[in-house]
C-alpha cells in the first residue's frame, strides 16, 4: 500500500516545491512574480557554485551581484547584458566613493529574480516612457541615490528629488530595488523586503476591491504639455487638444490627430517652462451656438504690454476669435478680438478657466495672483478682477463693446465693485466645470471648482459657485489635505455613456495622479467624497505615467486625463487618456452615436459680411471705413463728386475727365486732347 501511494506523495512534494519555490505560477501574485528581464524564470544555482560572498564585497561586477542573490539569479541572461552596456554611460563609476557603490549596487538589479517587475510591469507588456532604464527605487534609497549622487554624473539628476522619485520610485506598492538584504539608511522604505507586509495588505484590500476599479485607455501620445481637452458641440466628435506653448490641435473621431494645427499663437503667447510657472495657453471655451456663428473664446498670457504705467509680470488676455469660412478644421487669426486683460505681477494662481453655463453666459475664473495689499495699491486698480468669478454675455448686437453685463449679476448697479463680478474670495483656482445636467431641480446651475485654501495653504477645497458669495468666509463644498504635495486639478462632472456607475460623479485629482470623485446623493443633497480607483491589473491594459495637467470632456460627456513629463529632454511626452468603465463594453450599444462631418458656417452674416466681423449673433459690424447691412459699401469722407464712385474708404474711382482724391479737378490734359480732336 505504501509503495502505491509513493508516486502519490512524490507528486504532492513536488507541487509544494512548486508552490513556495518555483516561478510564481501557483503562490505568488503577479505583481511579485519571479521572472527575468525576458520573461523567463532565473537560474536556481547549485549549492557548489554558490560564491558566498559580501555585498559590500569588492572588485563588483558579476561576483558582486551573485554576492547579492547567491540562490536565484539572472545574471547570466544576455539581455540583462544589453541592458547593462546601454546603460554605461549613466552607470559608470564617479569620483564620489559612496555614489559609485549605490550605482554598482543598481548595476546588479537585472540580476534580480524580480527583474521584470524591478523595470516595468508585466501587465503593460512594454517599459514606462522614463528618461533612463533605472530599475523602481524604494523611496528612501530614491533620495538616498538622489542626493548622494546629485552632482556627480554629468548631465543626469537635473531636476528635483520629489519630481525625481516621481518617475523612479515605485508608488504602488510593488516590488522595488534593492530587493535584497541591505543595512538600512533612512527607514524602512530604504528595502524592499521590509515593506512586503504592508504590501501583502494592500495586495488583499485591492482583491477586494478590484470590480470598483477604473481603467485608463490611452488615447494619444506625442503631445507637447497638453493641459486640456474641450469639445465644440457641433456634432462631429472632435476633440480639442490645447497644449501650453499656444496650440490648439485636433483629434479626430477616427483617431488621429490632424497635421494642421487648429489654432496656433504660440507667438503671442508667453510660456513658463519652470516647476509652478502657470504662464501659457490656459483656457479654450466653444459658443453654445458654434455650428452657426463659429465663435470660440481663449485665455492666454502674454508679454505684448498695452499700458504704458503700472508694474506687472504679464497680461492675462481673453480672446474671441471665428472659425474660418473656407476651412472648419483651422481658425480665422483676422477675426481676434480681446475681450479682457488682467494685469499679472506673478507667475502662480493665475486661473484663466473659461466656460459657458447653461444660462448662456460666458464665466471667467481668476485667481489672486498671489498679490498683497501693497502690490494691489502699486498697481494702481488695474487688477479688480483679481480672485473673482466673472459672467458676461458675449450675445450683444452692439459693435463698439464685445459683451454687456447681465441683469443678475449681483453687482449690476453697484457702485463699489465691477458689475461683471458674479463671486469673488477665490484663491488658485484648479480647474472648474459646470453641470449640463443638475440632479437637483431647484439648481439651475452647478459650477464646481477646484482651489486652495487661503486662510491655511497646506489644504485644498472644492467649491460649488454660487451667486454673490465670498469665498473668503463661504464654508467650502469640500476641505482636505492633498494627498501628497502635488496641488489640485479640477476635473469635469460625467454625464458620459459608457459608465453607469460613474454617471453624475465630479472626477477630479492631484497633480501626482491621486484621484477622487464627489457624488450628490439624491436624497440629503450633501456631497460624498470617494476615492476613484484605476486599475493597472487584469482586464486594465492601460497604465498611467506622468504628472497629471488637466481633464478633458468629449462630445459623449466620457472624461480624459492629460499627463506630461516635466524633463526638458522629452518635450513631446504628453498623453491623453480616457476614463473605462471595465464592467461595460468599450462603446455600449446604447451608447453609439454618428459623427457628423465638420462644415463650414452656412448663416447670413458669415456668408455676406466682407469688410466687418460677425457678432455672436448674427450681426455685420462694420470696420472703419465702410457702412451698409453687410458692410460692402465705402465711405469717402468727404463725398466724391462730379459722379465718381467711393471703392474703397476714402478713395474715390472718377470718371473721365477728372482727378483728385474726391473727383473734385477737372483733367486739362483730356480737354486739350478733346478740342485738338476737334480742329
Amino acid at each position: 500500500m505504501m509503495l502505491k501511494m509513493l508516486p502519490f506523495k512524490l507528486l504532492l512534494v513536488a507541487v509544494v516545491l512548486c508552490f513556495f519555490e518555483g516561478d510564481a505560477k501557483f503562490g505568488e501574485s503577479g505583481a511579485r512574480r519571479r521572472r527575468c528581464l525576458n520573461g523567463t524564470p532565473p537560474r536556481r544555482l547549485k549549492k557548489r557554485d554558490r560564491r558566498v560572498l559580501s555585498p559590500e564585497a569588492p572588485g563588483g561586477g558579476e561576483a558582486m551581484c551573485r554576492g547579492l542573490y547567491p540562490r536565484l539569479s539572472c545574471c547570466s541572461r544576455t539581455d540583462a547584458q544589453g541592458l547593462l552596456h546601454a546603460e554605461a554611460k549613466i552607470l559608470s563609476v564617479t569620483n564620489n566613493t559612496e555614489c559609485a557603490k549605490l550605482l554598482e549596487e543598481i548595476k546588479c538589479a537585472h540580476c534580480s529574480p524580480h527583474a521584470q517587475n524591478l523595470f516595468h510591469s508585466p501587465e503593460k507588456g512594454e517599459t514606462p516612457e522614463r528618461e533612463l532604464t533605472l530599475p523602481y527605487l524604494c523611496k528612501d534609497y530614491c533620495k538616498e541615490f538622489y542626493y548622494t549622487c546629485r552632482g556627480h554624473i554629468p548631465g543626469f539628476l537635473q531636476t528635483t528629488a520629489d519630481e525625481f522619485c516621481f518617475y523612479y520610485a515605485r508608488k504602488d506598492g510593488g516590488v522595488c530595488f534593492p530587493d535584497f538584504p541591505r543595512k538600512q539608511v533612512r527607514g524602512p522604505a530604504s528595502n524592499s523586503l521590509d515593506h512586503m507586509e504592508e504590501y501583502d495588505k494592500e495586495e488583499e484590500i485591492s482583491r477586494k476591491h478590484k470590480h470598483n476599479c477604473f481603467c485608463i485607455q490611452e488615447v494619444v501620445s506625442g503631445l507637447r504639455q497638453p493641459v486640456g481637452a474641450v469639445h465644440c458641440g457641433d456634432g462631429s466628435h472632435r476633440l480639442f487638444i490645447l497644449e501650453k506653448e499656444g496650440y490648439v490641435k485636433i483629434f479626430s473621431p477616427e483617431g488621429d490627430i490632424l497635421k494642421e494645427p487648429f489654432l496656433d499663437i504660440h507667438k503671442l503667447v508667453q510660456s513658463g517652462i519652470k516647476g509652478g510657472d502657470e504662464r501659457g495657453l490656459l483656457s479654450l471655451a466653444f459658443h453654445p451656438n458654434y455650428k452657426k456663428n463659429g465663435k470660440l473664446y481663449v485665455s492666454y498670457t502674454t508679454n505684448q504690454e498695452r499700458w504704458a504705467i503700472g508694474p506687472h509680470d504679464h497680461i492675462l488676455r481673453v480672446v474671441e476669435y471665428t472659425v474660418s469660412r473656407k476651412n472648419p478644421h483651422q481658425v480665422d487669426m483676422r477675426t481676434a478680438r480681446v475681450f479682457l486683460e488682467v494685469a499679472e505681477l506673478h507667475r502662480k494662481h493665475l486661473g484663466g478657466q473659461l466656460l459657458f453655463g447653461p444660462d448662456g453666459f460666458l464665466y471667467i475664473f481668476l485667481g489672486d495672483g498671489m498679490i498683497t495689499l501693497d502690490d494691489m495699491e502699486e498697481m494702481d486698480g488695474l487688477s479688480d478682477f483679481t480672485g473673482s468669478v466673472l459672467r458676461l454675455d458675449v450675445n450683444t448686437d452692439l459693435c463698439n463693446v464685445p459683451y454687456s453685463i447681465p441683469r443678475s449679476n449681483p453687482h449690476f448697479n453697484s457702485t463699489n465693485q465691477p458689475p461683471e463680478i458674479f463671486a469673488h474670495g477665490l484663491h488658485n483656482p484648479g480647474r472648474c466645470a459646470v453641470d449640463r445636467h443638475p440632479t437637483d431641480v431647484n439648481t439651475n446651475l452647478t459650477i464646481l471648482c477646484s482651489d486652495s485654501n487661503g486662510k491655511n495653504r497646506s489644504s485644498a477645497r472644492i467649491l460649488q459657485i454660487i451667486k454673490g458669495k465670498d469665498y473668503e468666509s463661504e464654508p467650502s463644498l469640500l476641505e482636505f489635505k492633498p494627498f501628497s504635495s502635488g496641488s489640485l486639478v479640477g476635473g469635469f462632472v460625467y454625464r458620459g455613456c459608457q459608465s453607469e456607475r460613474l454617471y453624475g460623479s465630479y472626477v477630479f485629482g492631484d497633480r501626482n495622479g491621486n484621484f477622487l470623485t464627489l457624488q450628490q446623493s439624491p436624497a440629503t443633497k450633501q456631497w460624498q467624497e470617494k476615492p476613484l480607483c484605476l486599475g493597472n491589473t487584469g482586464s486594465c491594459r492601460g497604465f498611467f505615467s506622468g504628472p497629471v495637467l488637466g481633464f478633458g470632456e468629449d462630445e459623449l460627456g466620457e472624461i480624459y486625463i492629460l499627463s506630461s513629463s516635466k524633463s526638458m529632454t522629452q518635450p513631446h511626452s504628453g498623453k491623453l487618456y480616457k476614463i473605462i468603465d471595465p464592467k461595460r463594453p468599450l462603446v455600449p450599444e446604447e451608447c453609439k452615436r454618428t459623427a457628423q462631418s465638420a462644415q463650414t458656417l452656412t448663416s447670413e452674416c458669415s456668408r455676406h459680411c466682407r469688410n466687418g466681423h460677425c457678432t455672436p449673433t448674427g450681426k455685420c459690424c462694420c470696420n472703419q471705413g465702410w457702412e451698409g447691412e453687410f458692410c460692402r459699401t465705402a465711405k469717402c469722407d468727404p463725398a466724391c463728386r462730379h459722379g465718381g464712385v467711393c471703392v474703397r474708404p476714402n478713395k474715390c474711382l472718377c470718371k473721365k475727365g477728372y482727378l483728385g482724391p474726391q473727383c473734385e479737378q477737372v483733367d486739362r490734359n483730356i480737354r486739350r486732347v478733346t478740342r485738338a480732336d476737334i480742329t
